[in-house]
């Protein structure tokens, strides 16, 4: 039975809020004047086909590519409850370097339902200078590019990469 425009935008505006409420436990948490101060993230929802069913209003430019991200990931087998992915590879679905995006599966009743994603600005990722506008010439001179990879399997953190990304940059 389809929706009622009624019905529509009430869930419009529940999974919206939802979007919104990500970015506000993102800057709580933040250490980075870019992200706590600046506000320099997007969050958004995504079908478990990748394509994006609300955002919240951030920093709208992140959000263009950030399906094409999902959809990165979604290449990962065995996606269970507890995993989340990062990236930052433009050509994977990120913008550029500084811009980290974590990506993380939503199940409910044991069922993939969702993805859920937040991007935002780091101040340095490693490469020749700080900051996000480099007089590089290549891509590996802008820092450390991270492929979709899983940072946490089923709650775990994968302490390896973690400490590899921490590793790269002048201020973690």
């Amino acid at each position: 039975m389809p929706l009622s425009s009624f019905e529509l935008e009430i869930f419009r505006n529940i999974l919206s809020s939802i979007a919104e409420e990500m970015g506000v436990v993102l800057v709580r948490a933040a250490f980075s004047p870019n992200i706590k101060e600046r506000r320099d993230l997007s969050c958004a929802i995504f079908k478990t086909d990748g394509e994006m069913i609300a955002q919240a209003a951030h920093i709208p430019v992140h959000l263009g590519s950030m399906s094409f991200a999902v959809r990165a990931v979604m290449d990962n087998p065995e996606t269970a409850p507890g995993d989340v992915f990062i990236l930052n590879d433009p050509y994977k679905g990120g913008t550029h370097l500084p811009d980290v995006t974590c990506i993380a599966p939503v199940f409910i009743g044991g069922k993939l339902e969702f993805y859920v994603a937040a991007r935002a600005h780091h101040a340095d990722i490693g490469g020749l200078t700080p900051g996000s506008m480099p007089l590089s010439t290549s891509i590996e001179e802008e820092g450390l590019l991270i492929p979709p990879s899983r940072l946490y399997r089923k709650g775990r953190l994968n302490k390896k990469l973690f400490d590899e990304i921490l590793s790269a940059t002048r201020d973690p």
